[in-house]
């Protein structure tokens, strides 16, 4: 089942801590993973204790965050747990299954890629035409003063990254990249290798090779154009084949981005089961209430861990069409197991959207080809930060245009995931569901390759993101904490993006429909604020050009 959410080699990670801590006997066969957060302050070894009490078996940690790993019985156990002044919280971890070891060496062999241009590119790429997006952050434009810089370090957080592309394989560090999760085959199909832990550069979702390419695809002559062509991705694989993410990846994936001298991380989703998670909404059982306070806390800590070290941190804003600061209720959560749903009441000042409503965490919207925005894409000035491509399906109504693939964006697909969706046949020929579903094939002489078409504000948080990593090629200084490397402080990218970015008022009026486009009410939505901050655009829409020619009248000395 899938499910598409759009929203070194001696280097061991040291957040993977195999322990082998037995509990009691009644923990003899757990049968649920969960994640334990240690109260701040709190002793490790109390906590350790009270999971053992509660019948729960250590499986590993991660120091960084102050989480444990566990394996313990399916009821219970959390309220159980959580009774122990050392342990804040549990939630559930769907990934965990006794006996399962982490694999995070395992890759696939090399490809050959496409030559990167490294001098100013003078001829456009051949997929250029169709990039909409790239033009509209400038991207035309900031190639011709700075490519990005191979010492800066994008990670992709996200479903794994097709390091088979030609347009990514000359960029992706398969020595830094790792695969933080597993494969449920419950959830997302027959496992593709032995350990279900496959390899990081394999993508078998198609999300994270799509904004890798968005981010970097190389000015190679071969396909597409990237903002920031030159710089080096990492893949930080912490999502489901089927499209979930839930929290213990992706927490690992961030404190290790953050230990390796990662410099901007993209985060484009948001955290399963729960769409908001709520301090004690009045529907929520007990439990539950637990796990969501527990998944906003622990986030939050490798959220402040990874700025702590450096990173910029970039999420999507969302694609339920909310108001984030007047959330609507609540109809799809707890997403998984799935058909569990049931409404729950939002309330704003408890309830948050993870990671985009966290501390640190660069929120963007979509826009469309007009720059209008999209009418799935969530806003408000509680939350926002900035605008950035993200695709408009149903932009430029009552012209030829409307409905036009082309108003999505298009971007580099994973190989492997078509295969596996059926949009490509045993030939590698585009099916006619692949047809359907936006595909292209794009070959160079016998070398092909496959994009496709998608929209939502995953797709415009990595035009933020590459900006954040041309900033930081174009402003940054070497790194003391990883030689070979830039870096500069993510308070400093974070003011580059917003002093830059293009100032865009709120639409006239103010409140938009969208039910000429035979959209419900509910849709509807009113841009709140003025020309340098609103709900729709933010501080504006994100421009990569002006960030590298304009941005540094905004650094402080200090940095």
């Amino acid at each position: 089942m899938r499910r598409n959410r759009l929203m070194t080699a001696a280097l061991v990670a040291p957040l993977l801590i195999s322990l082998g801590v037995g509990g009691s006997g009644s923990a003899a066969t757990p049968s649920s993973g969960y994640t334990v957060l240690i109260e701040t302050g709190a002793s490790r070894t109390a906590a350790i204790a009270a999971v053992q009490a509660a019948g729960g078996v250590l499986f590993r940690e991660n120091p960084a965050a102050g989480t444990l790993t566990v394996t313990a019985p399916k009821t219970g156990f959390i309220e159980q747990v959580t009774a122990s002044a050392a342990v804040f919280g549990a939630a559930r971890d769907f990934t965990i299954e006794e006996n399962t070891k982490p694999d995070p060496a395992e890759q696939t062999p090399a490809a050959t890629a496409a030559q990167p241009v490294t001098e100013v590119p003078t001829v456009k790429e051949p997929l250029e035409e169709k990039q909409w997006g790239f033009n509209m952050v400038r991207g035309d434009l900031a190639r011709e003063k700075q490519l990005g810089d191979p010492r800066v370090y994008v990670g992709v957080l996200d479903s794994g990254i097709d390091g088979s592309h030609p347009d990514l394989s000359g960029r992706l560090d398969r020595s830094l990249s790792r695969n933080f999760t597993r494969d449920v085959p419950s959830v997302d199909g027959p496992c593709e290798v032995a350990s279900c832990v496959d390899p990081a550069d394999v993508d078998d979702d198609g999300h994270g090779t799509h904004v890798a390419g968005i981010i970097a695809a190389g000015h190679n002559k071969f396909g597409m154009a990237g903002v920031a062509p030159n710089i080096t991705l990492v893949s930080l694989r912490a999502t489901q084949d089927s499209g979930y993410a839930f929290l213990q990846p992706v927490i690992d994936a961030l404190t290790y981005g953050a230990d390796v001298g990662i410099d901007v991380i993209n985060m484009s989703f948001f955290i399963d089961p729960w769409r908001y998670n709520c301090a004690a909404s009045p529907n929520d059982t007990p439990e539950h209430q637990i796990e969501q306070r527990t998944i906003v806390a622990a986030y939050q800590r490798a959220l402040d861990y990874a700025h702590s070290k450096g990173v910029t941190l970039v999420s999507s804003l969302g694609n339920n069409h909310d108001d984030l600061g007047k959330p609507r209720t609540d109809t799809t959560s707890p997403a998984f197991p799935p058909n569990g749903e049931y409404q729950r009441p939002i309330d704003n000042a408890t309830c948050s959207k993870v990671p985009t409503e966290l501390d640190h965490v660069l929120g963007v919207s979509a826009l469309g080809p007009s720059r209008a925005k999209s009418n799935r894409s969530d806003y408000g000035v509680e939350q926002i930060d900035l605008s950035a491509p993200g695709g408009f399906l149903k932009d430029f109504w009552g012209t030829p245009w409307y409905e036009h693939r082309e108003n999505r964006i298009l971007s580099t697909y994973s190989r492997s995931s078509s295969l596996a969706q059926g949009f490509i046949d045993a030939n590698g020929d585009i099916t006619p569901l692949g047809d359907a579903n936006n595909m292209l094939k794009h070959c160079v002489a016998t070398t092909c390759a496959y994009y496709r078409y998608l929209d939502g504000t995953s797709m415009a948080a990595p035009h933020a993101s590459a900006t954040a990593a041309l900033t930081v090629s174009q402003y940054g200084k070497p790194d003391p904490a990883h030689p070979g490397t830039l870096t500069l402080s993510p308070t400093s990218v974070e003011r580059v993006l917003k002093v830059t970015a293009d100032k865009t008022a709120c639409p006239e009026p103010r409140t938009v429909s969208y039910e000429h486009l035979g959209l419900p009410a509910e849709y509807n939505a009113t841009c709140e604020g003025d020309l340098y901050f609103n709900g729709f655009y933010g501080h504006g829409v994100v421009n990569a050009f002006a960030a590298v020619t304009r941005g540094s009248a905004s650094l402080s000395e200090n940095n």
